[in-house]
């Protein structure tokens, strides 16, 4: 390197020091002002600052081409696709979303009940499964359906194997999990749509992030069916009040630090979650409690309604209601006071067992007192934590002295879960802002008083009054349940049974035909189009 460049550039990066030094040194005085700054020191600012600002601007100008153009040559390249796939078969195609299909909950009976009424309705349309099962077969899967739901689909339907559903699996991600899940279930939604590029895209379980994949890279018309909000406004006032919860660990409500981390990272994943969603051209969702979240978030109000999800309830309905209780004798007979629920933290047990042992110490020992109550705990273990946490139960009974008056009837036939609702006197429920709630409904059908938590599903949908009459009771504290029980044991058998009455009759509101019809007039409008 020539000498006289070397002396140049050192002369020259020297001078620049020192006029940065000014710089620094105006920053920390107060008093200096910047028309007092050196005029070398002002060029040094204004260099520096475009030698940063234009290559940044230039760069994003270019990444932002590069992806215009990556993106349009993606949905030509799927675009292509799906109309090679229509030389084949001119129906259009509409597939469903719902990675974990062959599992038996609340959601696959909406699945199956949506396919049903769809095929049934439109038969000249093919449907498409993305699912992410494994070591089954489709027919495996659809007989699964008929064993669980009692539900056959009038034609076929075409499986497509994910392979990669551990993106959207909550133990991938035991850190930043919403964002993790739901980045994941990005590239699981990707290897969806370049295994089968539809006409009509429905996401049934609630994976946001994947509508605008479908949407801008595969141009699909979306729909969506959302059984909870990723994250709603009641988890940033968890976080906010430094309330300790299942989902707010004790060290992070303890510190205000992390709980405003934590807010701030809830509020930024709402943002991006509202934008997600709001990709969808048709949103349903199963309760009050949801659209008031949705609409908060995803702010497309004339695209948005409800569609309450589809409760089997009629093996309930054939058991006739007593009517023959002895008025003289009631207060003496034995009461059980029954909950139906997987032993999962967020269904709170812990207040259920708190709440009854409230009850004992209000009742006593007399006539219709300890010795006529019991609470029986019916519910499924999912895993070895579940199974922990059913011993921490009992452990909490032997605690508070209520472990002779407690039953727990673990993972038991749908025979005696049957029968144990219809002997219960209460339907106990006490999980805080369910966003439905199906087991309320099924004690309400199978002839139970039904006390859920006062929020959510069962406050805004289901226990409300009902062609004039009262449908079940609603608390939100220990002390209110305990009181609201009281108050049930003291009816007498023929305001009961009036209760009772009017809340079977109101479960009829949440049928299979009644989600079928609302379920099919939501997505005609999307369904007409491709019919063109």
């Amino acid at each position: 390197m020539h000498p006289r460049f070397l002396h140049t550039f050192s002369r020259r990066s020297a001078q620049t020091l020192l006029d940065l030094a000014s710089l620094a040194l105006w920053r920390t005085e107060p008093q200096l002002r910047y028309s007092t700054l050196p005029p070398a020191a002002q060029s040094a600012l204004s260099r520096l600052l475009w030698s940063l600002v234009l290559p940044c601007v230039y760069l994003s100008l270019v990444l932002t081409l590069l992806l215009v153009l990556a993106v349009l040559g993606v949905r030509l390249w799927l675009q292509g696709r799906r109309k090679a796939r229509g030389a084949r078969d001119s129906s259009p195609a509409v597939a469903f979303f719902h990675p974990y299909c062959h599992a038996g909950g609340g959601g696959e009976r909406v699945l199956w009940c949506g396919l049903r009424a769809l095929q049934t309705r439109y038969p000249s349309f093919s449907f498409v499964v993305y699912t992410g099962d494994e070591g089954v077969s489709g027919e495996q899967i659809l007989e699964g359906a008929r064993q669980r739901f009692n539900i056959t689909l009038p034609r076929p339907v075409t499986f497509v194997f994910l392979r990669h559903r551990v993106l959207v699996e909550a133990r991938s991600y035991p850190h930043f999990t919403l964002l993790g899940q739901s980045l994941g279930s990005m590239f699981l939604g990707w290897e969806a749509l370049t295994a089968f590029v539809p006409d009509l895209y429905v996401d049934s379980m609630g994976y946001a992030f994947t509508l605008p994949v479908f949407r801008y890279l595969g141009a699909c018309k979306v729909a969506s069916y959302v059984h909870y909000p990723t994250v709603s406004t009641d988890m940033l006032s968890v976080v906010r009040e430094r309330n300790p919860r299942f989902n707010n660990a004790d060290f992070i409500s303890r510190n205000p630090v992390l709980s405003a981390v934590k807010v701030l990272y809830y509020c930024c994943f709402a943002l991006l979650y509202g934008l997600a969603g709001s990709c969808s051209d048709v949103i349903m969702v199963n309760s009050t409690w949801t659209l008031g979240h949705i609409l908060a978030l995803w702010r497309s109000p004339s695209r948005t309604g409800v569609v309450y999800p589809p409760c089997d309830v009629r093996a309930f309905l054939d058991v006739p209601l007593d009517e023959d209780e002895d008025e003289d004798g009631w207060e003496e007979k034995c009461h059980s006071i029954v909950s139906v629920g997987q032993f999962r933290p967020e269904k709170d047990h812990r207040l259920q067992i708190r709440a009854f042992r409230n009850l004992l110490d209000r009742k006593g020992s007399g006539p219709g007192g300890r010795e006529a109550l019991r609470l029986v705990l019916v519910g499924g273990c999912r895993n070895q934590e579940d199974e922990e946490r059913v011993l921490m139960l009992r452990g909490l009974c032997h605690e508070l002295g209520v472990a002779d008056r407690v039953h727990f009837k673990v993972n038991v036939p749908f025979d005696e879960l049957k029968r144990e609702l219809v002997d219960a006197t209460i339907g106990l429920h006490t999980m805080w802002n369910e966003h439905f709630g199906i087991g309320v409904v099924e004690c309400m059908a199978a002839g139970t008083i039904v006390l859920a938590h006062k929020s959510g599903g069962p406050k805004l949908d289901i226990v409300v009054p009902y062609e004039g009459g009262q449908t079940g009771f609603l608390a939100d504290s220990e002390d209110s349940y305990a009181a609201a029980m009281e108050t049930i044991l003291a009816l007498s058998p023929a305001a009961r049974l009036e209760i009772r009455r009017t809340a079977r009759r109101s479960v009829q509101r949440f049928s299979d035909q009644e989600f079928e019809a609302c379920f099919l007039a939501a997505m005609e409008p999307l369904m007409m189009k491709l019919e063109r």
